[in-house]
């Protein structure tokens, strides 16, 4: 999952909803050191990646892209998700969408002493550019996977992969459908 699926199923906690997006910034950290409520949040990334990796309809998602750029299927549905999440946002909160957002925001710029500094610099352009309320838009999450296809450091076939998914949004999306609700639970159920 991307970093607005982590905090808005993490634990409800500031501490802990910034652990949700420190999973993916915790190389070179001793985690014991961090205060309890963000090892929580790390915890529950690195289940909710896992629960993630292994679900049937995740799976099915991958195989829908092409060989060349199957590889990437996981980091591209990572974003993707978000996006569906924002679409649907609806169907799993009761909370305003832009209140939810603009409050992990503005946790996320009162905590950034308990983030590493490559943290910090990705939530500082994270709040600077509005991630989140971009994702409500593919051509946002097309140029957002060029981004990272940008960053691979090999030859790949990740560039474009926006075109896969609007040929296949509406199998992608109704896969999500069937998937977020399970993880819904089982983040909700977790520790």
């Amino acid at each position: 999952m991307n970093h607005l699926a982590h905090v808005f199923l993490a634990p409800d906690s500031p501490e802990a909803r910034v652990g949700s997006i420190l999973g993916d910034f915790t190389r070179g950290i001793d985690v014991s050191l961090l205060p309890v409520p963000v090892q929580q949040g790390i915890r529950h990334h690195r289940a909710v990646d896992s629960f993630t990796d292994q679900h049937p309809e995740v799976l099915a998602s991958k195989a829908i892209f092409s060989r060349q750029r199957r590889r990437f299927a996981g980091v591209a549905l990572d974003i993707l998700y978000d996006h569906y999440l924002l679409r649907h946002w609806q169907r799993f909160s009761q909370t305003d969408r832009g209140i939810f957002v603009e409050g992990i925001y503005q946790e996320l710029q009162r905590n950034e002493h308990l983030m590493p500094e490559k943290m910090a610099q990705v939530t500082r352009r994270m709040v600077e550019h509005d991630w989140f309320g971009a994702y409500r838009d593919l051509e946002s999450i097309g140029y957002a996977l060029d981004r990272v296809a940008g960053r691979i450091r090999f030859a790949n076939k990740f560039t474009g992969m926006i075109d896969e998914i609007r040929a296949n949004d509406v199998e992608l999306e109704k896969r999500f459908l069937r998937f977020f609700p399970d993880l819904q639970s089982f983040a909700g159920d977790f520790e």
